[in-house]
């Protein structure tokens, strides 16, 4: 059964895609798929596709990869749709766009509106230590998430470890699940649109590769939410001999006396065999990590070839 409204759906990451799937199991399959061009990725600079586009492809779903969805807007006009759906697009939609379908642009934001408004919200939940989060669908404006609020649904955090991959899996299908009880309501003139309180706004901002250098003056705790909170992008790392260390994976391990370890950042050996690293407040104990140019490799694995980190003051 297809269903008898003219959809476009607009995504570009996994978490776009996840929900894209759900969206197509449920017969809201989209006339058109919008994501971003084919990016070089890896060491190898491989050009890859968005994951959208992949799974639009397999399911025999048009797709258009314009450099600026501006360029897209008489091919849109020419569907004529009836909505818009957009989950992590990362290009804000102009005026002329978004007055194109008949019951607007609805978009699917992973946080509780009108917190964490911005690109990054997954990053700053698992940042600022959040003990609950959840997804929003509003209706478009022409200012960044700023639109009526149609459906909310919170969510609890069940693991106080969560990652960021782990996190957007989990808000994807909280998401979709959303988002398909929200389109026939809309559609059928059931909802009316809430507006979003603006005292209660906070926003996340679009990560650069410096923001996953290590402040080891931080304390273990707020490092280690970083490692998690910037696994998918941009990465957490630290300098060691002019190169990036990156660290994958890491515990806190609490500082219960002063220590004789020196300054932060300065590594020594824990009595588990890990590297240990003394921060603002408490121990960094790094379980996996890359050195620049290598695989990655567990501590243990690590120092069988480069003992010499133990004693220096990482970067």
């Amino acid at each position: 059964m297809k269903t008898k409204y003219k959809i476009i759906f607009m995504g570009t990451p996994e978490f776009g895609a996840a929900i894209l799937e759900r969206l197509i199991e449920a017969n809201y399959k989209p006339v058109l798929v919008v994501t971003t061009p084919d990016k070089p990725v890896g060491r190898k600079q491989i050009i890859t596709p968005p994951p959208v586009k992949v799974l639009a492809e397999k399911q025999g779903v048009d797709v258009i990869q314009p450099e600026q969805i501006q360029n897209s807007k008489s091919k849109i006009q020419n569907l004529n749709p009836d909505l818009i759906v957009l989950a992590a697009y990362r290009e804000i939609l102009p005026e002329e766009i978004l007055s194109i379908p008949k019951y607007g642009c609805l978009n699917v934001h992973p946080s509780l509106l009108p917190k964490y408004r911005g690109p990054t919200p997954i990053q700053f939940t698992i940042l600022n230590g959040e003990k609950k989060t959840g997804v929003t669908i509003i209706l478009m404006d022409k200012e960044i998430d700023h639109g009526p609020i149609l459906a909310q649904r919170e969510w609890e955090i069940p693991n106080p470890k969560i990652t960021h991959s782990q996190l957007s899996k989990e808000l994807a299908e909280v998401a979709a699940k959303l988002l398909i009880e929200t389109i026939p309501k809309w559609l059928k003139g059931e909802i009316k649109p809430k507006t979003q309180d603006e005292s209660q706004v906070t926003y996340t901002k679009t990560l650069t590769r410096e923001d996953g250098k290590v402040d080891w003056a931080q304390s273990a705790e707020n490092i280690e939410r970083q490692i998690r909170g910037f696994q998918t992008w941009p990465g957490t790392f630290a300098l060691l001999d002019s190169k990036k260390l990156k660290i994958l994976e890491a515990e806190i391990l609490e500082q219960t006396k002063a220590g004789p370890f020196g300054l932060p950042g300065k590594t020594f050996l824990a009595p588990n065999d890990k590297i240990t690293v003394q921060t603002g407040k408490d121990y960094l104990i790094i379980t996996k990590l890359q050195l620049e140019g290598k695989k990655p490799m567990t501590s243990e694995e690590f120092l069988r070839g480069c003992y010499h980190l133990i004693g220096e003051i990482l970067g």
